[in-house]
């Protein structure tokens, strides 16, 4: 029988909470619906106005992985959702994770919370740039930590300001308030930064996917500004092997270069000593124009 419990007094069904969903680590379902309730109040600034795309993995990482846009079957009819119409679906549209109760129902979905670099009241209009750097083996995340300290001081030449955060899968992400851009202006400069970081920085950086180039660099991916993409948000789950969240990092942990990676229940401790490193992100006054081209 799936218990029912109240959540912000929304009731839910929460199933199979004993299910294993990282073998590695005999991390139950349970345990990372507990996580998505006790860092809600980080995590909830952060998905809150952004349609969510969602990467579910109901049996593990190794299990089948789907990535969706569109509401689940079943989502309850006190889920917001918002139009997010695109060419191949004109009508479509997405869930909106405002609440506690949204966020514990996704949760029990299993899935990481994936996000656009807008809101949506304006979409295709950033208020946020990022980054994702990849690292091709044997390049680790160190190597992305190097590159991480290029890209924020060059971007503190333009007067901007950086953030950065592990992926919860091999790299970090470096992210950048912005006052209201539009993303194809946001995709412009991104790549363009790129492409300087690969120019400064030969031996160590591309700014292309090229699988041939890929071993012991370090891919700076730009393409998650445009409006269609979308990035792993602060403090959600990844499908891994182990339970890794992506967690924000402060720059001396950067610049000690050490191998970034933490679990879920490494966040707790970190959000307790530091609150949330990315709040600058959400803070209308961190935001700052792009330099005119």
């Amino acid at each position: 029988m799936t218990p029912i419990t109240e959540v912000a007094g929304r009731r839910l069904a929460l199933s199979n909470l004993e299910k294993v969903i990282h073998p590695a680590t005999g991390t139950t379902k349970g345990e990372l619906l507990h996580y998505y309730a006790v860092t809600a109040d980080a995590l909830l600034p952060h998905l809150r106005d952004r349609p969510v795309s969602f990467l579910r993995y109901p049996d593990g990482p190794d299990g089948q992985l789907f990535f969706t846009k569109n509401p689940p079957p079943g989502t309850p009819s006190w889920v917001r959702t918002v139009p997010v119409p695109h060419s191949d679906d004109p009508g479509a549209r997405q869930v909106v994770v405002d609440d506690l109760a949204t966020l514990v129902w996704a949760a029990n979905l299993v899935v990481e919370f994936h996000t656009p670099q807008w809101t949506a009241a304006a979409p295709g209009v950033a208020d946020r740039m990022v980054f994702d750097l990849d690292p091709g083996a044997p390049a680790t995340v160190a190597e992305c930590c190097a590159v991480a300290l290029w890209l924020r001081e060059r971007l503190a030449a333009d007067g901007l300001e950086a953030y950065a955060k592990t992926s919860g899968a091999k790299g970090l992400h470096v992210l950048v308030p912005l006052t209201p851009t539009p993303s194809r202006t946001v995709s412009a400069y991104a790549r363009k930064l790129a492409q300087e970081g690969e120019a400064a920085l030969p031996d160590l950086v591309l700014h292309r996917m090229a699988r041939a180039l890929r071993p012991g660099k370090v891919f700076v991916d730009h393409s998650q500004n445009a409006a269609a993409k979308t990035t792993a948000a602060p403090y959600t789950l990844r499908a891994r092997a182990e339970p890794t969240a992506s967690t924000p990092v402060t720059w001396d942990e950067v610049a000690a270069g050490r191998e970034l990676s933490f679990r879920f229940e490494d966040v707790g401790p970190r959000l307790e000593r530091y609150g949330d490193l990315m709040a600058p992100l959400l803070a209308p006054d961190r935001a700052r124009p792009l330099p005119s081209p």
